[in-house]
């Protein structure tokens, strides 16, 4: 690579997509946003750097020409690429080399040295930390870039901060990269810089920052469409009790997280249903983008491989099963890639970073709720590849994924969490309140581990677009033409087409229902789905009344009432089945009094 003098005009070197590297000063121009960022950038010719751009809006291009820069002008001899995982090690090589940066990702700290042939390492968090003396020293030997990638890492563990900051303090240039809302802890992330807000609260402060919003106004990023489903879920207590309840309906903490086990629970109906609502949508998406991909985000190991199975008899196609502790992952995902197969299924290998373009539709099928962990999710979906894409989302009726689906456009800062002018450390701030969480998550983690999964059925709920919800607030069975009208919607569409045919969409179903709609007031003409909510309804409350009367554990008395009248859990049973459960706890009623 030719060298190039300070005073020299910055030249975008590399193009938001990557073809062969073209001579230097002779690519195609950046993205407005990183050509703003990178003449920011060597405006200012800072130690340390921080970017936040939302997922797929171009980071590892912004930060490779970065780099290049770098190089050409002599600021730096060595880059050091710092990655979460070891997929993403590989995927930074892989740009890397694209761009004419050799960079080495098999280097470890116990190795030492590495082939003259390369100019940087990739290395990931854990591996820093593991030896961050041999860093240190290698950083001290040259004059170092170190791009730390998704930064907030470094507070995933103590050690591994500690790790970042020993390896790296002596780096002539430090960028950081991140495309996620900042941990929601009080663990500071090494080289960020904190300045108090209007509320005396420490925020992290970018010196460059790239919103979703921004990024879809300029046509960076896809729109996503969530599409969320409800339904009645039932499952049994430690205590024995049959527990019965719609997802999405105002519950405790425990039972919305044991409603969402259940629902995940492959052996019940709402998996199975979503998955193949998921690939119809699939379907629809590919005759506009006919290598458009779907991933499916597990909980864990067992339920990605039920859910491939379930995958494989709705399709006929074998699903990518791409587990973490498999040595054959990064090929997976590599070879997903680079094919035009319909699904893959993750547990956590695909859910922040790596980048598979063709992927257009996703189910968020993990009890996993953290605002960074749903951002990193819905990140690998909205990469823009062409004009008019837009991504399909599917996922639980869960308040609290309806609440992040609906933000968005919301840009958050890392809060560390504590007013400059409390007391002591600003650092170590409200620790027993951060205890007091974790306890809580711990005691949710134990009941969940302590139900059994009893049945479940899904609802269409409604689609949350553009800070707008659409759909017939979970009453809809799955199957339905009133589903299908939105399933069916055109893969090609602007975000304004979308909107409009969202709104037509909604306003012609109200119109067929309010013609539908039966003139009589009876209780008969209600909906097969009023009629078994309002039989569960009563059934529930007779058994917790003879609970108060006797004593005896709700599940005892469902299970009573299964043996003696026969049918299944009162969740996925007929009004009939429900009617002559009633009939008999009342009858129950009588004897006991009379």
């Amino acid at each position: 690579m030719t060298g190039r003098p300070d005073a020299a005009p910055l030249t975008p070197a590399l193009p938001p997509a990557w073809p062969e590297r073209a001579a230097w000063g002779t690519a195609p121009s950046l993205r407005a946003w990183q050509t703003a960022a990178m003449e920011q950038y060597f405006a200012s010719a800072p130690r340390d750097y921080l970017a936040v751009a939302t997922p797929g809006a171009g980071k590892t291009t912004f930060a490779l020409s970065v780099a290049a820069e770098l190089l050409g002008r002599r600021l730096v001899d060595r880059i050091t690429i710092v990655a979460p995982t070891e997929h993403l090690k590989l995927q930074w090589a892989e740009a890397a080399a694209r761009a004419g940066i050799p960079i080495d990702p098999t280097y470890s700290a116990g190795k030492g040295k590495t082939s003259k042939d390369f100019v940087g390492i990739a290395v990931t968090y854990a591996g820093v930390a593991v030896n961050p003396l041999a860093m240190r020293i290698r950083t001290e030997r040259f004059k170092t870039l170190v791009i730390l990638d998704e930064v907030h890492h470094a507070g995933d563990a103590l050690s591994w901060g500690e790790g970042v900051r020993e390896a790296f303090e002596p780096a002539s240039r430090r960028l950081a990269l991140t495309g996620t809302p900042f941990r929601s802890d009080i663990n500071p992330i090494p080289f960020v810089t904190y300045a108090p807000g209007d509320d005396g609260v420490p925020r992290s402060v970018a010196d460059f920052t790239y919103g979703y919003a921004h990024a879809l106004a300029d046509h960076v990023v896809r729109p996503v469409l969530f599409m969320a489903y409800s339904g009645d879920m039932a499952w049994r207590t430690r205590a024995g009790d049959e527990v019965v309840a719609r997802l999405g309906e105002p519950l405790t903490k425990d039972l919305t997280a044991q409603a969402l086990r259940t629902a995940l629970d492959p052996g019940g109906s709402w998996i199975p249903s979503v998955l193949s609502a998921a690939d119809s949508r699939l379907t629809e998406v590919r005759r506009h983008v006919p290598d458009a991909g779907g991933l499916v985000i597990a909980s864990d190991q067992d339920s990605a491989r039920a859910y491939a199975k379930i995958l494989r008899q709705v399709t006929g196609e074998a699903a990518t099963v791409v587990l973490s502790d498999e040595k054959s992952s990064s090929k997976k995902i590599t070879d997903f890639t680079d094919s035009d197969r319909r699904w893959m299924v993750a547990v956590r290998m695909v859910s922040e970073g790596v980048d598979v373009p063709r992927l257009a539709v996703g189910v968020y099928a993990t009890t996993t709720s953290t605002p960074l962990f749903f951002a990193q999710a819905v990140g690998r979906f909205v990469r823009a590849r062409g004009r008019g894409e837009t991504a399909s989302v599917f996922l639980p009726s869960v308040p609290k994924l309806l609440g992040f689906a609906s933000e968005m456009e919301v840009e958050r800062d890392h809060v560390l969490g504590r007013r400059v002018s409390d007391e002591g450390d600003i650092f170590a701030a409200e620790q027993e309140m951060i205890d007091r969480a974790n306890a809580g998550e711990s005691a949710s983690d134990e009941l969940d581990n302590s139900f059994e999964a009893l049945g479940s059925e899904a609802r269409f709920d409604r689609v949350l677009f553009d800070g707008g919800e659409f759909g017939h607030a979970g009453e809809v069975h799955v199957g339905s033409e009133a589903e299908m009208d939105f399933l069916g919607i055109p893969g090609l569409l602007e975000p304004a087409q979308m909107r409009e045919l969202l709104q037509q969409r909604q306003s012609d179903r109200a119109k067929k229902q309010k013609a539908a709609a039966p003139e009589a007031d009876t209780v008969a003409e209600v909906s097969t789905h009023e009629q078994l909510a309002i039989l569960r309804r009563e059934l529930n409350g007779l058994v917790a009344a003879w609970h108060h009367r006797t004593g005896q554990a709700h599940g005892i008395t469902h299970a009573t009432l299964r043996k003696e009248c026969g049918g299944p859990a009162a969740a996925v049973a007929t009004a009939d089945q429900l009617h002559e459960r009633i009939v008999r706890i009342r009858d129950w009623a009588a004897r006991k009094t009379s």
